[in-house]
């Protein structure tokens, strides 16, 4: 029999705390406010500005961006629907009717159209980032993220669909091949890269997330010496 002095203790030490369940709410409401004003403060660090997503087709641009967006509560643009949309055409149709050259033309001119109503999450076109013009767009007007994945990766994405016109030139893998090749430099121009690999999209976006608020903080914290070296 448990002496009276250590009982009354004990029923005096958790007289007061409060119930298990009340205290995981908390913690839960806790981390819940945290998140929100972390995705808040990015908000506010990308002003007008847009977040692009770049990379390869079978990327993840159109998926990974979808659910970004809904993270961050902005609006999301597929740059590829937008100018099927314009044109009154598909894709396909259009490379089929008027060849890459016009097809990236009009490109060009839908992407600067929707750089102008930032904030929002765009996702583009494989080749799109290949124009100079359009990178320089996107660099003033966005913070670009290249959706960078290994060859196995694209191509057991990329065989799901049959809209992909460049596919349509020759064997997929010698095809996508010859684009990581003639492409990844230029992709490394972006602002910043995150590995899109065979895990749930989620797992993606979370890393995109992070990865942006090192990218604004770090941004955030050279603003000050560049407005020092100016004055």
């Amino acid at each position: 029999m448990e002496p009276c002095g250590v009982a009354g203790t004990r029923h005096r030490r958790f007289a007061g705390a409060p119930p298990r369940s009340r205290m995981s709410l908390s913690l839960a409401e806790r981390k819940k406010e945290k998140k929100e004003r972390r995705l808040a403060s990015i908000r506010e660090a990308l002003g007008s500005r847009s977040i692009v997503l770049i990379g390869l087709m079978g990327a993840g641009k159109t998926a990974v961006g979808r659910r970004l967006a809904a993270r961050l509560d902005l609006p999301f643009i597929d740059a590829d629907s937008e100018i099927e949309l314009a044109a009154g055409q598909t894709i396909s149709e259009i490379f089929s009717e008027h060849g890459e050259p016009y097809f990236r033309r009009g490109e060009a001119k839908v992407i600067a159209r929707l750089l102008q109503g930032g904030p929002e999450v765009l996702a583009t076109g494989g080749g799109a980032y290949m124009d100079a013009g359009t990178r320089a767009n996107i660099k003033a007007n966005g913070v670009s993220i290249w959706l960078k994945a290994d060859l196995a990766v694209l191509l057991h994405r990329v065989r799901r669909r049959d809209n992909r016109p460049l596919l349509t030139t020759g064997t997929p893998e010698v095809v996508m091949r010859e684009l990581m090749k003639k492409r990844y430099p230029v992709y490394a121009e972006a602002d910043i890269t995150v590995e899109s690999r065979d895990v749930p999209h989620d797992v993606i976006v979370s890393n995109v997330i992070e990865a942006l608020v090192r990218w604004l903080d770090a941004e955030a914290k050279a603003a000050p010496r560049r407005r020092g070296k100016g004055e």
